[in-house]
C-alpha cells in the first residue's frame, strides 16, 4: 500500500478538525468536500461568509457537513484578541490591533488551533509561505522539544518505474536557508519524528554532503559531520550517517563500499540536506525528473500542527495536506497524553 493511502487511512480512522482558512478559493473547498465525505477529517471553514458561500454555490459543492466560521460575527473573537494580545504585548500590540487581527482568517485559525477549538491548520495556497509559518510560530508556538520551526516534503516513489519504492522525508527543503550545525541537527531530529510518525518506520537518517566519511576536506562537509555528532549524542539509538553522499545513502551496494560501517546501510528513509539550496534542487529533481510525487511543504516542530501549501497546489494536495495534519495531530495528542 503506498504510505500516502496508509497515511489516509489512519485518518478516517480518527478524524481530526482542520481548520481552513482559504474557503473562498475552490481547490481548498474541492479538497474540504473530499475530506468531509471520505471522513478523513472535520473541517472547519474559517473566513467571509458570504464569499465562502457564493463560491461553494459557483463550484456546486455542499458546506452541510462543514462547520462555516466569519471572524467578523464569531463569539470566539473577544476571547482569541485577548489571547493574542497576551501573547504579543511585549512586542507592542495593543488590545484594538489584536482586535483588529484576529478578523484576518490566518490569524484566527491559528488561534483556533493554539485554543483547543480546533486540531491542525492548512494554509498557503493563497498566502505565503513567509506570512504562513510567521502566523504559526507568533500564534501555536514551536514544540519546547525543537529549537526552530523546519519543513519538509513527504516524497512518494510508488510508480513500476521507481526502483526505490515507498515514501521518504526529505529537510529541509522550503524554510530554513543555511542553517548551522546546531540548527541541522534539529532539522534531523524533527525529520526523524516525522518520519516515525508519517512513514510508521523506524527512520534512518543520512546527513546528505559531497562527501562520504570525511572523503573530501571542507567546512561545509565539517557542519555535517558535526550535525550528525550532535544527533547521535542526543539521540543515540537512531540509526544515522553523516557525513554522506546521495549514492551512499540510498544504494545498499555503494554504502557497502565507501561506507562500510554505515548505520543506515543505503537504506535511507530520511534525507537531510545541508541547506536550503540544495534541499529545493533535490525535492525538485526528484519531482520533476524522478516522477516521486512531492506532498508539502509540510512543517515540524511546532507545539500543534500547521502546514504550508504550494499557491500553485492541486485539489489533491490540498486532501493529502489535510490527511497529513490530521496524523500529525494525533501525534501531538498522543504525545501531550504521555
Amino acid at each position: 500500500m503506498k504510505a500516502i493511502n496508509r497515511i489516509i487511512d489512519r485518518a478516517r480512522a480518527r478524524p481530526g478538525r482542520i481548520v481552513l482558512c482559504e474557503g473562498d478559493d475552490p481547490r481548498v473547498l474541492q479538497a474540504a468536500l473530499r475530506a468531509t465525505r471520505e471522513g478523513t477529517a472535520r473541517i472547519l471553514l474559517v473566513g467571509d461568509r458570504a464569499r465562502i458561500t457564493q463560491v461553494a454555490d459557483n463550484e456546486a459543492i455542499d458546506l452541510s457537513g462543514m462547520t462555516l466560521i466569519d471572524p467578523a460575527d464569531s463569539p470566539l473573537s473577544a476571547g482569541y484578541a485577548e489571547e493574542l494580545f497576551r501573547l504579543r504585548e511585549k512586542k507592542g500590540m495593543t488590545r484594538a490591533a489584536a482586535a483588529e487581527e484576529v478578523r484576518k482568517p490566518l490569524v484566527f485559525a491559528n488561534l483556533m488551533v493554539r485554543m483547543g477549538d480546533a486540531d491542525g491548520s492548512v494554509a498557503g495556497a493563497v498566502h505565503t509561505t513567509a506570512d504562513v509559518v510567521r502566523t504559526a510560530i507568533q500564534v501555536i508556538g514551536t514544540d519546547p522539544s525543537f529549537k526552530l520551526v523546519s519543513s519538509f516534503f513527504l516524497m512518494m516513489l510508488c510508480e513500476p518505474f521507481h526502483s526505490l519504492k515507498g515514501g521518504l522525508i526529505f529537510s529541509d527543503c522550503g524554510l530554513v536557508v543555511d542553517p548551522n550545525a546546531e540548527e541541522l541537527s534539529e532539522i534531523a531530529m524533527a525529520a526523524a519524528d516525522s518520519a516515525r510518525n508519517l512513514l510508521d518506520e523506524e527512520p534512518r537518517v543520512a546527513m546528505l554532503s559531497f562527501s562520504t566519511s570525511r572523503s573530501a576536506k571542507h567546512a561545509a562537509v565539517d557542519k555535517v559531520v558535526a550535525a550528525a555528532e550532535r544527533v547521535k549524542a542526543l539521540r543515540p539509538g537512531l540509526a544515522i550517517d553523516g557525513d554522506v553522499q546521495l549514492d551512499a545513502a540510498i544504494v545498499a551496494e555503494i554504502a557497502n563500499r565507501k561506507l562500510p560501517h554505515s548505520q543506515v546501510k543505503g537504506r535511507a528513509n530520511v534525507l537531510v540536506f545541508p541547506n536550503l539550496e540544495a534541499g529545493n534542487i533535490g525535492y525538485k529533481l526528484a519531482e520533476r525528473v524522478g516522477g516521486a510525487v512531492a506532498i508539502g511543504p509540510l512543517l515540524q516542530g511546532l507545539a500543534k500542527p500547521a502546514n504550508d501549501l504550494s499557491r500553485g497546489c492541486s485539489a489533491e494536495d490540498v486532501f493529502h495536506v489535510i490527511a497529513v495534519t490530521v496524523v500529525q495531530a494525533q501525534e501531538a495528542a498522543a504525545r501531550a497524553a504521555r
